[in-house]
């Protein structure tokens, strides 16, 4: 687990971290001033950070931006199971299911 003090994100402040944790587009372990973050946590923390500085994304804006993400990643991790899955099948079926799909 990675906590604030070791996150070493230039420009993030404690403050700024709490607001994105109460608002729910950050999930944090613990309790106030003690949380601690997984990976993945740290790289949506970055990932906002970068929205928000970099990018000026607007904070009515984040929800609906968090939210498309979500769903671009969802999609990703979707389409790299069914390839994993059309992998393993025989090679006639395989091909069968690409004729379909026009691929």
């Amino acid at each position: 687990m990675i906590t604030f003090e070791s996150l070493h994100i230039a420009g993030l402040d404690e403050a700024e971290l709490t607001h994105w944790i109460e608002a729910a587009w950050v999930h944090a372990r613990g309790a106030r001033g003690a949380w601690q973050f997984e990976e993945v946590d740290v790289a949506r923390i970055r990932l906002i950070h970068t929205l928000r500085h970099e990018m000026d994304i607007s904070e009515p804006a984040m929800p609906v931006v968090l939210s498309l993400l979500d769903q671009l990643y969802e999609l990703r991790r979707n389409a790299a199971r069914l390839n994993a899955a059309l992998a393993d099948l025989p090679p006639a079926l395989r091909a069968a299911i690409l004729e379909k799909l026009g691929a």
